[in-house]
């Protein structure tokens, strides 16, 4: 590699880590928040609703009454059974919710056409502010939660040490349009909790307040997160915890590894926040009111959290229960009676949606969406870097799928040298192809003074072998860097590029599909990884150094064909599951390679 080339990287991997660094510096710690404590909730009337409710039934024995309140964001069901949230249901895009960023995904059609009495919200029957009795709907909503399970892994829980304790029944207290009440009695505390949905919701949406106060003993007592619903990239769940901690006011978020068999305790802190994301959505608890340290995080099997995957072609067991654990994560109280205040988070992890709760709370919530993982320190600046770009792309066509196209054009013109260097060092070699052949056959049975005239040869020329495989190793981390994007960017989640074959760009494409499925390929038949194979393979032809006639080739020749084609195979295999949004930019990568390619080859040909 020359010094030119060399100077090159070195200036564009500094460029990268400047821009991440000034464009996405570390967020500051928020300013000391002060104590709400005796803060006095909206002014709602305290009028008690009159009406009898009807009872459905729940997995602990006991009668359950749910009652619904409501915004364009977000439907809170809360069960009399601990008054804690059975259900967050986030209205889909449509045209009677026209704010939701929220689309449906292949999931959703399947249930509501194949499974609908699993795609009804809420689940069962429910009571409202104007007292009417109701059935739920088909369709229009995404559980936010895990449904169908026991009241200890409902959202907003309030737990002792014992497993009865989220059994304890409430009552009604206040039921309006926006504001709901409820009070139980437990062996040692009366508890009663409010839950607020506030009134300008576009200002800070998917958000709500939640009061609890605790009068008597409150040992032992601690808040549930819930247990987030499974969203899927490349076949794997993409569950997360994470926290932020203020430490010589300095804010920081911290991913906590998924617990196993065991409770993990974290008691050394008071966060600031804890967050329970699955990828794409995420609970997120806000304490504005001063509570104990620390905080606890269970793995629970999923027989008994099952998400709704679990219903589809169960005949197979297409999607077993015990493959998609759930976790929860509990908060602790003070030992003592008080009034606590909570800002609570339950919505998709949208950058703008975000940023909104942030410019109202200054919660730095946005830092949900941090990178974590090994090589998290190559992937975080270019995956950050990536979507500055894409919405600027997008900002112009209003397309996710053509800003990735956009994007790969943007990066390959960023690396031309690089990949114009490659492709006159392959020219090279093929020039050098009959001279190295010829060689290899004078000294064929001395393979050590064969080797040595090779690079003899390399070095007189100014030829290096590795030339051709130096551009892909760059191309690696925006690679890396490409892939945690549509990991966890919720805006690629549902976005479509070519209806009815590319419906979401973080999920595979769908050109058809069948019920039976078959291993690894699953029950769906994805075109754009065997274009990406198509392209590899023919890339591979137009940079071979080796006479295209096999019986012309040495041994070496040989080899080098068989690992492209073997590279081909595995990078068609290893995409096969992977995002769409993943194919469209490798390929796109790909085929501009081969246009530069075929340009360049053809212009060093004119030349000489």
């Amino acid at each position: 590699m020359d010094k030119r080339t060399i100077i090159f990287v070195v200036l564009m991997t500094g460029t990268f880590y400047a821009v991440n660094h000034f464009l996405f510096p570390p967020q500051p710690a928020p300013p000391p928040q002060t104590s709400v404590a005796s803060t006095t909730p909206p002014t709602v009337s305290t009028r008690t609703q009159s009406f009898t409710p009807s009872p459905t039934s729940s997995q602990s024995g006991s009668a359950e009454i749910r009652y619904v309140i409501e915004n364009k964001y977000q439907q809170l069901v809360v069960s009399n059974m601990n008054g804690a949230l059975a259900e967050i249901n986030l209205p889909l895009q449509s045209n009677e919710y026209p704010d939701s960023v929220v689309r449906k995904i292949r999931v959703d059609t399947i249930l509501e056409k194949d499974y609908p009495q699993y795609d009804r919200f809420p689940a069962g029957a429910y009571q409202t502010y104007q007292g009417s009795f109701n059935e739920g709907q088909v369709d229009h909503y995404y559980p936010l939660l895990r449904r169908d399970v026991e009241p200890q892994y409902y959202a907003m829980a309030t737990l002792t040490n014992d497993p009865q304790s989220a059994n304890t029944v409430f009552r009604l207290k206040r039921l309006e349009k926006n504001v709901i009440e409820m009070e139980g009695t437990t062996d040692s505390a009366r508890i009663t909790k409010t839950y607020i949905l506030p009134e300008d919701d576009s200002a800070a949406p998917y958000s709500f307040d939640m009061t609890i106060q605790i009068d008597g003993n409150a040992q032992d007592l601690s808040l549930t997160t819930g247990v987030p619903e499974v969203e899927m990239v490349s076949g794997s769940s993409t569950q997360s915890l994470k926290y932020r901690m203020t430490r010589n006011q300095k804010g920081s978020v911290e991913q906590l590894s998924l617990p196993k068999k065991t409770a993990t305790n974290v008691t050394s802190i008071v966060p600031d926040w804890i967050a329970n994301s699955n990828g794409f959505f995420a609970v997120i608890i806000n304490p504005q009111t001063e509570i104990n340290a620390g905080f606890t995080a269970y793995q629970i099997p999923g027989s008994d959290v099952p998400t709704r995957l679990t219903v589809i072609d169960s005949e197979n067991n297409l999607y077993p229960a015990a493959s998609y654990p759930g976790y929860n994560m509990r908060l602790p109280f003070k030992n003592h009676a008080g009034t606590y205040n909570f800002r609570v988070f339950a919505g998709p992890l949208a950058k703008n949606i975000l940023e909104k709760n942030d410019a109202v709370y200054g919660g730095d919530y946005v830092a949900v969406q941090s990178f974590h993982g090994w090589f998290a320190f190559i992937s975080e600046p270019f995956a950050k870097f990536l979507f500055f770009l894409m919405r600027i792309f997008y900002a112009v066509v209003h397309s996710w799928g053509f800003a990735i196209i956009l994007l790969t054009i943007a990066l390959r013109l960023m690396l031309y040298p690089l990949n114009a260097w490659s492709i006159k060092s392959t020219v090279k070699m093929q020039k050098l192809a009959p001279k190295l052949t010829a060689l290899q056959e004078r000294f064929k049975k001395d393979p050590k003074k064969a080797q040595m005239e090779i690079m003899s040869m390399y070095k007189e020329h100014g030829v290096n072998p590795l030339g051709g495989c130096f551009p892909l190793l760059i191309q690696m981390p925006f690679l890396i860097g490409m892939f945690d994007l549509l990991k966890s960017t919720f805006e690629l989640r549902g976005a479509s590029f070519i209806p009815g074959w590319i419906d979401n760009l973080a999920a595979p494409d769908v050109v058809f599909s069948w019920s039976t499925p078959i291993w690894f390929i699953g029950t769906s038949f994805h075109l754009l990884p065997l274009l990406l194979g198509a392209a590899m393979f023919f890339q591979q032809r137009m940079s071979a150094t080796a006479p295209k006639d096999p019986r012309n080739m040495t041994d070496q020749q040989k080899q080098q064909r068989f690992m492209g084609n073997i590279m081909t195979i595995v990078f068609t295999v290893l995409f096969y599951n992977f995002p769409s949004g993943l194919n469209i930019y490798w390929l796109s990568s790909m085929l501009l390679g081969i246009l530069q390619q075929w340009w360049m080859t053809k212009k060093i040909k004119l030349k000489t």
